[in-house]
């Protein structure tokens, strides 16, 4: 009796759970494909009367200006990236190959910064940011988006830390130096750790709203993340192209998910193991 309870109550639960988590996104999906007149008259749970209605995404994707801001968004993804990933290889590299002295006050201080609210740094990051010459540039956000986090930093040092150090002394012993070893030895085998890192700050920085519409003023350089916030200004009463525009954007990076998902499982998994 206790097992058929705990069964019930633990798919019940989850069952709810997804209830709750894929209902916005039905409704989305119905109001996509909706005109104006179907979307103000019927209830938003009722289906699309046409499912072949494709009018409200080729407005969103043409007069919102989707294609451009795409582009942004890979430039500002593949470049901050990029950057994030070996700078926060390098700090793991040195943190986890190197004994010196203040490691561990560096490894707290990565903890520190970890759990300070961002919002309550805001000030002093855009004084910097306006002092470097970068404000209403798309580098203003590569530079932000390259700093090195704490999840990453974990999850590169599991793997460096399962790596034989006898492939260093090796090298060593052939003359190569540090820097070559890293790139030619310790890179190469970070494979699937990179992967992991690449999904995770790559959806953050995709979903990030924030941080594009405080440092870009000039509409033509923002993400495509600023670009649903502009059609709420002109397409204020028109909700049907807005729901179009939403899916747009998710479709890209949930393809991405989806290929790449084992790779990010796989990651946590060696990270708790390692």
């Amino acid at each position: 009796m206790k097992q058929v309870t705990a069964s019930t109550f633990k798919y019940g639960s989850l069952a709810f759970a997804s209830i709750v988590a894929l209902l916005p996104l039905l409704l989305i999906v119905f109001g996509a494909f909706k005109d104006y007149e179907e979307y103000v008259t019927t209830s938003p749970m009722a289906p699309p009367r046409n499912w072949l209605n494709f009018d409200n995404f080729v407005k969103a994707f043409v007069d919102g200006g989707m294609a451009l801001a795409f582009v942004n968004t890979v430039f500002i993804l593949a470049v901050a990236t990029a950057g994030g990933v070996l700078t926060s290889a390098f700090a793991a590299y040195a943190l986890d190959r190197f004994e010196f002295r203040g490691r561990k006050l560096v490894l707290g201080l990565f903890l520190l910064a970890a759990l300070v609210p961002e919002v309550t740094t805001q000030v002093s990051t855009f004084q910097l940011i306006k002092g470097m010459g970068l404000y209403n540039t798309q580098w203003a956000l590569i530079v932000l988006f390259m700093g090195t986090g704490i999840v990453s930093i974990y999850i590169f040092s599991q793997f460096i830390r399962a790596l034989p150090q006898s492939l260093d002394e090796a090298a060593m012993i052939d003359g190569a130096g540090q820097v070559r070893i890293f790139f030619r030895i310790v890179l190469p085998n970070l494979k699937p750790a990179i992967a992991t890192v690449v999904i995770i700050k790559g959806i953050a920085m995709y979903n990030e709203f924030y941080l594009p519409f405080l440092y870009l003023s000039d509409a033509d350089l923002r993400p495509i993340s600023t670009t649903l916030f502009a059609f709420k200004g002109q397409y204020g009463s028109q909700w049907e192209v807005i729901c179009a525009g939403v899916i747009l954007t998710i479709v890209p990076i949930l393809v991405l998910f989806l290929f790449l998902q084992r790779y990010v499982y796989n990651g946590f998994t060696a990270g708790a193991t390692k």
